[in-house]
């Protein structure tokens, strides 16, 4: 199936598109306006609309277009920044009850597909896999972290015992994750959104917002009408222009890449994973993969902090895919393809409110399919007068990336070359 709704990928060639929304034409008067109709604008239009909120979505292009329906799929429990940072910045406490909710958001994910019947294709299972011997022990710190902080229930798999899962030599052993997953992202984040259209919600695509005009009731302009709302929520992320400049030099585009084997037929896709779990590697400049239901290898181990796409980037991907499973030598890639996520300083998540009815949620750093709906549900709650949880996280102090706008780009790409180049050498 061809799907020209959305840029081509594995997951627009195996995705239902919903029937196409029409443009903002003239004046709409609303409880709540959301910019972006991707996993965050998603979740939080469905929990106001089941609480009796008139809402409106304006998305620039098509539901899921973004980030939210190209990503890697992999759903795990945490923040990118780590638990760490949050436990040096917040305390120990207020950093579990932050893990909690990623805990809580799988739970809700798996909640909405069912109520719903969104058919996404979840699979249990994740592993984190070490590559060289110093990396070892750092992931078994990990996992004594979590165990006497989090009471997240992580087990080691020494090398041995990831290779009766895993058809790989590459690996030193695994942090397995039962509770963390794996879905296609862009089949939920259709049905996230035919949900908040069965609940009322108001989708406009190609309706992209170039103003909001705060104030007691904030307008979402476009170049063809406009929202006038009590509530606003700025779901825009990596795609955000123009809108809000305070919170925009909080974070930075990064091209992110995926790639989608030729099926490799059942038996020879579940001997590759045994257990049809998930995995991404400890490097930075990490590679991650998990087979599909017709049984592809999606394997991302590319990004470019430059915006503009790696050269040679199949060819590439192919060489990254077969240093971990060599018996892929011959297997072709159908799809390849790529997308932009955002990223903070620090790779914590980077929600609050602009006023006192403007609210935004952004900062996800390329670990954001539990944090989106978090984002979501903490900014709804807001919304409906409870905000201890989303004040929570605007706790976390933010800065701006060095370097303006001319500088902030090319001072990223060598902060990122240093670590690739630590990563190579160990």
């Amino acid at each position: 199936m061809t799907n020209n709704a959305y840029p081509p990928s594995y997951y627009a060639a195996s995705a239902t598109p919903l029937p196409e929304r029409p443009a903002l034409q003239g004046r709409v008067d609303c409880d709540v306006c959301i910019l972006g109709a991707g996993y965050v604008g998603l979740s939080a239009a469905l929990e106001l609309a089941e609480a009796g909120y008139k809402v409106v979505i304006l998305e620039a292009e098509r539901i899921g277009w973004g980030a939210s329906g190209r990503n890697g799929g992999q759903v795990i429990a945490g923040f990118a920044c780590g638990e760490e940072l949050l436990e040096k910045e917040l305390g120990k406490a207020d950093a579990r009850r932050m893990f909690d909710m990623t805990v809580e958001g799988i739970a809700w994910i798996k909640s909405r597909m069912a109520k719903h019947g969104i058919d996404a294709d979840w699979r249990d299972g994740h592993a984190t896999t070490p590559i060289k011997p110093r990396q070892v022990q750092d992931v078994l710190n990990t996992i004594e972290h979590f165990h006497a902080n989090y009471d997240h229930p992580v087990e080691w798999w020494d090398k041995t015992r990831l290779q009766e899962q895993l058809a790989s030599e590459h690996y030193q052993g695994a942090m397995y994750d039962p509770v963390s997953g794996h879905l296609h992202p862009l089949k939920f984040a259709l049905g996230l959104g035919k949900a908040a259209l069965d609940a009322g919600v108001q989708i406009f695509e190609h309706s992209k917002v170039v103003q909001v005009v705060r104030g007691p009731k904030p307008v979402f302009k476009t170049a063809h009408g406009d929202v006038h709302a009590s509530f606003g929520i700025l779901a825009g992320n990596a795609l955000l222009r123009g809108i809000a400049p305070e919170i925009e030099n909080r974070i930075m585009s990064v091209g992110t890449y995926i790639a989608a084997t030729e099926p490799l037929g059942e038996a020879r896709a579940q001997a590759l994973i045994r257990n049809d779990m998930a995995v991404a590697d400890t490097n930075w400049a990490l590679d991650y993969f998990r087979l599909s239901s017709d049984h592809r290898l999606l394997f991302g181990g590319r990004a470019s902090y430059s915006t503009l796409e790696p050269p040679n980037l199949r060819w590439v991907m192919q060489q990254r895919m077969r240093k971990v499973f060599p018996q892929l030598r011959a297997a072709k890639f159908d799809y390849v393809w790529g997308g932009m996520i955002d990223i903070s300083l620090n790779r914590a998540p980077h929600w609050g409110r602009l006023g006192g009815n403007l609210y935004f949620a952004q900062g996800f750093s390329g670990h954001g399919v539990i944090a989106t709906h978090i984002a979501g549900r903490v900014i709804a709650e807001a919304i409906r007068g409870q905000s201890e949880r989303l004040d929570l996280y605007a706790k976390i102090p933010h800065r701006p990336f060095p370097g303006g706008r001319a500088l902030r780009t090319p001072l990223l790409v060598a902060a990122m070359a240093w670590y690739k180049m630590r990563d190579a050498l160990g």
